[in-house]
Parts: C-alpha cells; structure tokens; sequence
C-alpha cells in the first residue's frame, strides 16, 4: 500500500459546511475527506470529457480501469481528511518578565509545520481557568490509564490541575480532547506539543430575486468560512497561507503513481467545499508519494509498559482483588476522525469485540469461541469514551442529499486487551486495521484511526 501525502494551501476563503442553524450555515474546523475525494473525481470527469491533451494516457477517464479502481471499486482509495498545519508554537521572547525576572517568558506564534497532526484523545484534561498546552496555560495531560487504575483498585478518581494547586487557585480541570495536536522531533526544543486550528469569519450575502436577477428584500443570509491566510506574529502582521495536510492511501503502486501525478499537474485547478462559483473554495494541492510505515508494535509495547508502572504506583493504597495485568496485553484504538458504526442492523458508538473481530478478518475465529471466558481470553472491551454527532451532506455526481448518519465524535478511546500469547496475532492484524480504518465509509474520511495514542502516556505530574 502507498501513502500520498496532500499538502492543501487555501488561495481564498473555504466553506465547508458544518450544519445550519437559521440563516446561519457554520463550518467545520478541518476538510472531510468525503469533500477531496469528490474535488479530485469531479476533475478527473471533467478533463476527460473536455478531452483534455494527456489525461487519457494517465488512463484516468470515466469508466477506465483505474478510475473505476480508484472510485469504485471493492477495495477504493481512502481518502483521510484533511487537518489545519497551523500550529501555535511557543517562542522564547527577549522581554524579562519584571515581576519575575529569573522566569522565562514566552511568546505564541503561528506556523505551519511538517509534524503529524493527531487529534487528542478524550481522556485529555486541563484546567477550567487556564486550559491549553504549557507555557501558556497549565497544560494538558491524560487520565486513561490513571483512571482504569483507579477503578481496579476500588477507589474514587478526581484529577486536579497541580499548577493550579500551587497557585491555590481553581485546580478543577474539564475535557479538553477530540482537538488537533502536533508534537514536534526536536529534542531541544523545551515545550513539544503544539495545538492546531484554523480562523473562522462571517460573510453575509444578500438573497437574488429570480425574476428581476436584483437583490431581494429582507432575505439575508451568512456562511461561515475558514479563513485563507493567518497571522504568524500579532505584533508583526506578517500573513501567511493557511496549510492543511491529509494521505490518500492506494493499494496499487502504479495506480498511486497516476493518482500523484494528475494532481501535481493540475494542482491548481481545485475547488473545495460550497459556494466555488462565488469565489470561494479556490486551493493549491501537492502531492508526494511515500510507503506507509507503522510503528504499532513498539507503541503497544511502550503503552503497556506505562501501564504497569503506573500500575505499581497505584498498589501503595491497596493490594486490588485481581490482577488484571497479569499474563494480559492492552492496547487501544483512538478515533483521528468521525466514525460510522453498525451492529446488530442499528447504529452505535460502541467497538464490541465481535465488531473488532469482524474489522480485522478473525470473526470466524471469535464465532467458534463457545463460552464468555473463551472470548474475553481472545479479546475482551474494558473500557469506552465515546459521544455522538449526526452527519449528512450533499452528493454532488447524484445531485442529492446524503443519509443522515449518527457518527462516533472524533477523539473517542477504545481499551481492549488480551491473552499474551495472542499478541502476536493481535499487532499483525492492528497494523492493517490502521490503515484500513474502522466502520463504515472509511474511502471518504471516516474511521480513521489509532492504536496506543502517545498522548496516553502524559500523565498529571508530567502536563505538557
């Protein structure tokens, strides 16, 4: 399988339509895959029945093997969404700090940047009165693993904010996950982790009269747009265009090649989301072909050896009734975009071991266990974090609107763990499982996931 690696550079303002509240339509804080993978075939259609010079050598026409491949096929192309590259680094400033002259001051810039861009998982916290990534705030940590102790043991968890503590101030701390977060390789740099966004503003229009082609009275109506440009230093006024980063993953390697090198060549001839013929929309997309690499063993390895450290911290309090570390692997799956799941003919936002069975090809497996302790020896759920959304939008090849789908919230946790000796076969499968996604209409940006989020690992004495 290949990996190609979109960068999505916004030329004007992007409406990417949320939901509608009045006369109101609200955005999205990020680019559905369902909305590039639309963008791309709408312009593979539109060349090849333009004739265009070129695009039938790229066998990339309607009705051709390769698009049919790409768009069409038991096994299509999995376009992710597509993540603002914005992030708000700290920067160390020349100002002292007259009160504290020995403490260090730091500035908040924008920048876009190359590191990959995860979404927080749920069980993130921060404070109630100072929320976000230090040194700004009083940074964010996780509460996963401290509270799947917590709960083995028998006693209560309430985290609290220590800088909070300290200052006896609100140490009170609220969810702070399902947010866009990079963390940067560079060990000389003091804070690592960077929290992303992008800007919104209004633009009010005034309604048409079909008849007289004049404006109407009394019909107003605003549309919520991510902004094209930021600022990269309050202070400077220095704008620069906003990026956006997503993969499109390709099981054939000369079909990823094609796919590649029909965007390069019209890279600037995209338009993304609504209202493209009123000016906006308007992107520049690159695209670079890469292998796709998985680290999911040493990240299960390393979630488990944080788990029975932080394990033995806990046994100080008491000694719990069982062991449930023992002769046991966990691991979890982290939601990195909105998810559709069905069982049983309904919806739900629940992964059940029988669902994760069927995601990774071993249901006849699971099916042959006969009794409940078979089955939680071979995979058992532990724990679930997870909200709920309702999703439709608009299909533009069929000129209709889509289903309304009840969609799992991005950032959602999933503990599962099973028997050591099944670990081997567990991480194999996993590592398609990333890739491939979870749930339903994974080619259009859902189900995108994780396994063992490094973010778990932050604990309360170690905020970032």
């Amino acid at each position: 399988m290949k990996r190609i690696k979109l960068k999505i550079t916004a030329l004007s303002p992007l409406a990417i339509a949320a939901n509608k509240s009045g006369s109101i339509s609200q955005a999205e804080d990020y680019i559905p895959g369902s909305v590039i993978r639309g963008a791309i075939a709408s312009q593979i259609l539109q060349l090849s029945n333009q004739q265009t010079p070129g695009i039938a050598e790229q066998n990339l026409v309607a009705d051709s093997g390769d698009f049919a491949a790409l768009f069409l096929s038991d096994e299509p192309a999995i376009f992710h969404n597509a993540y603002p590259a914005v992030a708000k680094i700290a920067n160390k400033s020349f100002l002292i700090d007259k009160e504290k002259t020995e403490k260090e001051k730091y500035d908040v810039i924008s920048r876009v940047v190359n590191d990959e861009i995860l979404v927080l998982p749920v069980t993130a916290v921060s404070s109630k009165t100072d929320s976000g990534f230090k040194p700004k705030a009083n940074g964010v940590f996780d509460t996963l693993i401290d509270r799947f102790c917590a709960d083995a043991y028998n006693y209560p968890y309430d985290p609290s904010d220590l800088k909070s503590l300290e200052e006896k101030t609100d140490a009170r701390v609220e969810a702070y996950g399902s947010g866009f977060y990079s963390k940067t390789n560079d060990s000389e740099t003091k804070y690592q982790y960077r929290s992303h966004s992008v800007s919104t503003r209004f633009l009010t229009r005034v309604g048409i009269n079909r008849q007289r082609a004049t404006s109407q009275d009394d019909i107003f109506y605003s549309i919520e747009v991510l902004n094209e440009s930021f600022v990269e230093n309050p202070q400077e006024q220095n704008w620069h265009s906003v990026v956006y980063r997503s993969d499109i993953l390709v099981n054939d390697a000369d079909l990823a090649k094609s796919l590649t090198d029909f965007i390069n060549q019209n890279f600037q001839i995209f338009r993304l989301g609504s209202a493209t013929s009123r000016g906006l929309g308007k992107v520049e997309i690159t695209a670079t072909i890469s292998d796709t690499l998985t680290d999911v063993e040493s990240r299960i390895t390393e979630f488990n050896r944080q788990l029975k450290n932080r394990w033995q911290l806990w046994s100080v309090f008491s000694t719990p009734e069982n062991n449930l570390l023992e002769n046991r692997t966990y691991f979890t799956l982290d939601l990195q975009a909105e998810a559709i799941f069905t069982e049983n003919w309904q919806r739900t936002t629940v992964i059940s071991p029988k669902m994760l069975c069927k995601f990774v090809n071993l249901n006849d497996e699971f099916a042959q266990l006969n009794d409940t302790e078979e089955k939680e020896n071979f995979i058992k759920l532990e724990v679930v974090y997870s909200s709920y959304n309702y999703r439709s939008g608009w299909n533009s090849a069929w000129g209709l609107m889509k289903d309304i789908e009840l969609v799992t919230n991005r950032g959602a946790v999933y503990l599962f763990s099973t028997k050591k000796e099944n670990e081997k076969k567990w991480t194999d499968k996993l590592k398609d499982l990333e890739l491939n996604g979870v749930g339903d209409r994974t080619c259009e940006g859902f189900g995108q996931v994780q396994i063992c989020n490094e973010f778990h690992s932050v604990f309360r004495e170690e905020a970032v």
